[in-house]
């Protein structure tokens, strides 16, 4: 039984109650670590400790904090097979998986923003000789990251790398259900040589320990990942005290596919972006839209691969679809295949729990394809967050944007399409923060990462995540005599 401790104040340390939550292996639903049912105490303890080392973490050089940050980066790699094993358990997700995108995105993560650190800069404006304005950029002070299961290391280090290169403190909070890597992080961070305070790591539930950081008049900034339904929570404490948030929620993916686009390459993207790491990916495309020229080739195809595609223990190679994370989102992928027959959908493929052999225990899901759904029934509107996708045809560009606009989320959207008019046209007109063309996943760590509507407020990556992490000061000296 692995048992996972807070990091505090660079230290190790139990929780301040002495009690501890079980942790779940969802590959076979047994219990097999112990993580930390934090309290308000430990919370404040943690918020005090980086209190006390922010003015020492925010006056070095930008050189010495990449230095550390470039120490974790190096570390993680080092590590790399250990977290993705550790990933992989803890979660549910393929073992593979975990060693070609978790883990190295985890590192680079760091690596990133060490570097942006030493090229951030700040602007000047000179008003004709008279005078010149330059802008100061200031760390914030103890900022709280709080991230979501999914993707936990990943997720995690995107929100503490930049705040941390920024000068500021850390008060991060993980999933309580997929808390390792965390853990095994804050024992990189030791031997990294990160100094006592600048990051905290406060695992338990969210109702203790994350609200908290909506709360406390210390917490200068709240940057958050998870579901819609905790974002509101957080902006409806945070913003009366006008903090500043970071909310990147839920997502309804549309994914647009035109009769002209490259047919083999859509479909096997298409593939991965509607079933990798088990649907659990907030840019997964859930609602697949397909112009009527190839929707019937396409739906043969599409559920003849998703038929293929192996489910079963995340450890093994040739596991294309792991364990989902936990019993209760177990049930509720379920429920909503139930309720996607009720509103009149046909179950293509898919639509059952999996028992692999050795594994009847663990929670797994069938990759599902439903036809025949209303665009506005609940399957089609509300967050499913697994391997569960629905198909429609269309028959016009104006279709295909009012149906992938007919959505209260709007993260992200993939068009599929050789004509390059009708590309722009669309990716300007829908309704999301992230458009991919011919692509999906294509990631890079400069550009602008959010969604809008009820996907969330502000942007992660970048320069971006550089700004939220800092107060812009505007400093103006006036040259003139008399």
């Amino acid at each position: 039984m692995k048992k996972i401790l807070n990091y505090i104040n660079g230290n190790l340390v139990e929780p301040s109650s002495g009690n501890f939550l079980d942790g779940y292996n969802p590959s076979n639903g047994e219990i097999y670590s112990k993580v930390p049912d934090s309290e308000v105490t430990d919370m404040h303890s943690a918020i005090q400790a980086a209190k006390s080392a922010f003015k020492e973490w925010s006056t070095k050089s930008n050189e010495e904090r990449h230095d550390v940050l470039m120490k974790i980066s190096d570390l993680i790699e080092k590590n790399h097979d250990r977290l993705a094993l550790a990933e992989s358990i803890d979660n549910g997700k393929p073992l593979w998986l975990a060693k070609r995108v978790d883990i190295p995105r985890a590192a680079s993560n760091f690596r990133f923003f060490a570097t942006a650190a030493m090229q951030f800069a700040s602007e000047s404006h000179s008003m004709n000789g008279k005078a010149i304005n330059y802008t100061l950029r200031k760390p914030l002070g103890v900022v709280g990251c709080i991230s979501p299961w999914n993707l936990p290391l990943y997720l995690f280090t995107w929100k503490i790398a930049p705040a941390l290169a920024c000068g500021n403190t850390v008060v991060a909070k993980p999933s309580e259900v997929t808390p390792m890597t965390a853990f095994l992080l804050a024992e990189i961070c030791i031997e990294a040589g990160l100094p006592p305070g600048v990051l905290n790591i406060v695992h338990g539930l969210g109702h203790k320990t994350g609200a908290i950081m909506s709360e406390h008049p210390d917490i200068k900034a709240v940057s958050f990942t998870g579901s819609t339904r905790v974002g509101k929570e957080i902006a409806k404490v945070a913003a009366p005290l006008f903090k500043k948030l970071s909310l990147e929620m839920g997502g309804k993916n549309p994914n647009v596919i035109f009769a002209d686009c490259n047919y083999d390459k859509m479909l096997k993207t298409t593939l991965r972006s509607s079933f990798a790491n088990q649907g659990q990916i907030c840019l997964c495309g859930s609602r697949i839209y397909v112009e009527r020229p190839i929707y019937d080739q396409f739906k043969k195809d599409f559920v003849e691969k998703a038929k293929q595609m192996k489910v079963g223990d995340p450890l093994k190679s040739d596991t294309k679809v792991g364990a989902v994370v936990s019993k209760v989102h177990f049930e509720k992928i379920l429920s909503y295949i139930e309720l996607a027959k009720e509103e009149g959908g046909t179950i293509l493929c898919g639509g059952h729990a999996v028992k692999p052999p050795g594994l009847e225990n663990g929670w797994y899901v069938e990759p599902t394809v439903i036809e025949g759904l209303a665009p506005d029934c609940r399957t089609n509107q509300e967050e499913i967050f697994g391997p569960v996708v629905s198909i429609m045809p269309f028959d016009s560009d104006e279709e295909a944007l009012q149906l992938a606009n007919n959505s209260k989320y709007g993260l992200s959207a993939t068009i599929w399409t050789e004509n390059l008019s009708r590309a722009h046209q669309i990716a300007e007109q829908i309704e999301a923060g992230i458009v991919w063309i011919n692509t999906w996943l294509l990631r890079d760590l400069r550009t602008p990462f959010g969604g809008v509507k009820d996907s969330g407020v502000g942007r992660e990556g970048g320069w971006e995540a550089m700004r939220f992490f800092t107060e812009p000061k505007n400093v103006c000296i006036d040259f003139t005599h008399g």
